[in-house]
């Protein structure tokens, strides 16, 4: 007899029956278990998230806004601090350009489902963002790659070749800066080549910037894609990590005719946005306070890489790599050929309880293996953890 649940199962759809937990919802639940020192997860310091600001802002928000918690549209004022945000990144806009989101994971879902036909291919790297994996998935998209290392950067040469064999993606998704896994930048060079090759190939390109304010370098910075093609690169960004996650505010930068597409797309997905916290995000980049608050967040996040690098070069065997990312809050490491970072993780959780993400969960199906690799965050702990924390998985890289 078939049970309930089995006929239940039956009844979904083809894409959904083969949903499993990501790697990430994994390792929320092992990580929560008391004395964890965790390199896994990609959090911000909970310390040093703006309360005080915030807890300002909401207060004003409420006494003064009396329709804060009805529905309502957008925020004009809102749409016009990202375009004064975006000059700070080197893309110029207008604010009928800027369509606030729920969050940057909501952004690149919504174009995702303007974009793509059903089963349609995708082009991605072959070290990749599991979350945007996932917006994929309802598509059951024939996912392309192109090879992307530490080393030596995206694999335009490659790229190339596909699309003059004739194949034509429906979307290309990329991180220009702060990659997550790898924690690296496009150069200058291969910025310009990849949008000249989506133009040539008519390949829109979604860029992932949520780690694009959070640089560590002196040097003057390069410009994101969008700065470079205002027609076939759409831009992501979201105030989680340099304000707080949970307010769940985020944008996209896309040619003013597909703005209100993605309205209709999302009023089906969630009827209304967080006009409520978008309020608390206006009334707190109002106050002045950001230049402080990012400053404070780009030096903390800064000793936090640096510990950790030190720390790598102290414990970690020899033949071990790792990048030096300029941007974000990984950084990733790479163990002789042969190591396996999944059977290890269980053996560090188990006898030193130290976490960190493998270097499968950002694999792509069917490109190259990532078993050796392993992703490490910095931004979380503090600098006495994060030395703590490598001093233990060196332990564990050491044993065995």
């Amino acid at each position: 007899m078939t049970s309930p649940s089995a006929s239940f199962e039956t009844s979904l759809a083809g894409w959904a029956r083969k949903l499993a937990p990501s790697a990430i919802q994994d390792m929320l639940q092992k990580i929560t278990r008391p004395g964890v020192y965790s390199l896994a997860l990609g959090l911000p310091a909970a310390e040093l998230f703006p309360t005080e600001g915030m807890a300002e802002a909401a207060a004003r928000v409420l006494a003064e806004q009396g329709g804060a918690l009805q529905y309502s549209p957008t925020l004009e004022p809102l749409r016009e601090q990202v375009v004064a945000l975006m000059a700070r990144r080197g893309v110029r806009c207008s604010p009928g350009q800027v369509f606030l989101t729920t969050g940057a994971q909501q952004g690149m879902n919504l174009l995702s489902r303007l974009l793509l036909e059903p089963g349609q291919a995708v082009l991605l790297e072959d070290r990749v963002y599991s979350g945007f994996q996932q917006v994929l998935d309802p598509f059951q998209s024939r996912r392309l790659t192109v090879r992307r290392d530490a080393e030596r950067g995206l694999d335009l040469d490659g790229l190339e070749s596909l699309l003059a064999s004739g194949e034509r993606p429906g979307l290309f998704y990329t991180m220009s800066d702060g990659h997550n896994p790898l924690g690296t930048s496009l150069a200058m060079e291969a910025r310009e080549r990849l949008v000249g090759l989506a133009r040539k190939y008519r390949m829109p390109v979604i860029e992932d910037d949520a780690y694009g304010f959070l640089r560590y370098e002196e040097e003057a910075a390069l410009p994101p894609l969008r700065a470079l093609d205002s027609q076939w690169v759409f831009y992501v960004g979201s105030f989680s990590k340099i304000l707080a996650p949970a307010l769940r505010v985020g944008w996209v930068v896309v040619p003013e005719s597909m703005v209100f597409r993605l309205a209709t797309v999302k009023e089906s997905s969630d009827i209304d946005t967080a006009t409520f916290t978008q309020r608390i995000v206006l009334a707190f980049l109002e106050s002045g306070r950001l230049d402080g608050h990012l400053e404070r967040l780009r030096r903390e996040y800064r000793t936090r890489r640096d510990t950790l690098l030190r720390a790598l070069e102290t414990h970690l065997p020899p033949g071990a790599k790792w990048t030096r990312p300029s941007y974000g809050m990984f950084v990733w490491v790479e163990l002789p050929e042969g190591r396996d970072t999944t059977v290890l993780l269980a053996r560090a959780l188990e006898t030193q309880q130290v976490a960190y993400l493998p270097g499968q969960a950002f694999r792509v199906s069917g490109g190259r293996s990532a078993s050796h690799c392993m992703r490490l965050n910095f931004s979380h702990c503090e600098p006495a953890r994060i030395e703590e924390a490598v001093r233990r998985l060196g332990g564990v890289l050491r044993e065995g």
